[in-house]
């Protein structure tokens, strides 16, 4: 599945070799959700199904209601599969779990409590004891940089620095796999471009697997070892890409022509080209005659 189409040589195939040698943390199998709406079924997704290794980076892009918030959903334990079975570390997941971290792209922190203490949430709902909690809190609040905020409420940070702290939080469990939602799509361009340099740096230095849901092409290119691409109408895969683009990454690669032809590659799968569309609304004149633009 992977697409001849790309550019490659030696290095990039020594990186994937390394990585297939790693243990698989989650195995998807045969996914299918389907819904009923109105009396009419509708499959979101049919027969997905792919592999992630150990601390390896996949994103997962489609179109517009391909599905991919339900797939992540599913691998979390929020929501069930019609058929089809997900193991985590080869233990199949029936509901959710401290071995699954989740990042949503909505603020999810608990507004009535500090930032120390929306990190010590999770550990204090698995039995950690305060001080143990409060310790290992202030370690992750540390690593995301926000040690100076630790006693803020979410009401007094910036966008990018509740997403910071939402991943502290996630992370505190120690979950075998990230799972990430769009987290900075809600973002301005400034701190989303921040926030994926931290989140390169965070996965650098913290042995964990991430799954991250985009619909930003180079976001995807700049962050994953592997993209997942799904088709709608069904959802189903449409490729799983190798990504050629060296590591470690730097916003200066989006001009590279192998960083290009991978987002144009992506681009042609996600956004085929088709016919244009012949039909035209009847929009009325309602401008002064002789000030025509095109």
């Amino acid at each position: 599945m992977n697409s001849q189409y790309l550019p490659q040589n030696q290095d990039v195939a020594t990186r994937f070799a390394k990585l297939k040698d790693r243990p698989v943390v989650l195995d998807v199998r045969n996914l299918t959700k389907g819904f009923s709406s109105g009396g009419n079924q509708h499959t979101a997704l049919d027969r997905i199904s792919f592999q992630v290794f150990r601390r390896e980076f996949m994103c997962v892009l489609g179109p517009s209601g391909c599905g991919k918030s339900t797939l992540i959903r599913i691998i979390a334990g929020l929501d069930t599969p019609t058929s089809g079975e997900i193991l985590l570390d080869g233990n199949q997941v029936q509901g959710p779990g401290s071995d699954r971290g989740m990042v949503f792209q909505s603020y999810t922190l608990f507004p009535w409590l500090t930032v120390k203490k929306n990190v010590m949430f999770g550990l204090r709902m698995s039995g950690q004891s305060l001080s143990v909690a409060e310790s290992e809190a202030l370690e992750w609040i540390d690593l995301v940089g926000l040690k100076k905020f630790k006693n803020s409420y979410p009401h007094q940070l910036s966008g990018g620095m509740k997403q910071r702290v939402a991943i502290a939080r996630a992370l505190a469990n120690r979950p075998r796999i990230l799972l990430m939602d769009e987290p900075f799509g809600a973002l301005d361009a400034q701190s989303r471009a921040q926030m994926q340099a931290y989140l390169l740096d965070i996965w650098k230095n913290v042995d964990v697997t991430i799954l991250f849901i985009t619909h930003d092409l180079d976001e995807a290119v700049y962050l994953s070892d592997r993209i997942l691409v799904l088709g709608t109408n069904p959802s189903r895969v449409s490729e799983l890409i190798e990504n050629p683009v060296p590591r470690p990454r730097n916003r200066a690669q989006f001009t590279s022509a192998t960083f290009r032809a991978t987002h144009h590659h992506l681009e042609e799968l996600i956004h085929p080209p088709c016919a244009e569309v012949q039909e035209r609304f009847p929009i009325p004149r309602m401008t002064t005659i002789g000030d025509d633009v095109e």
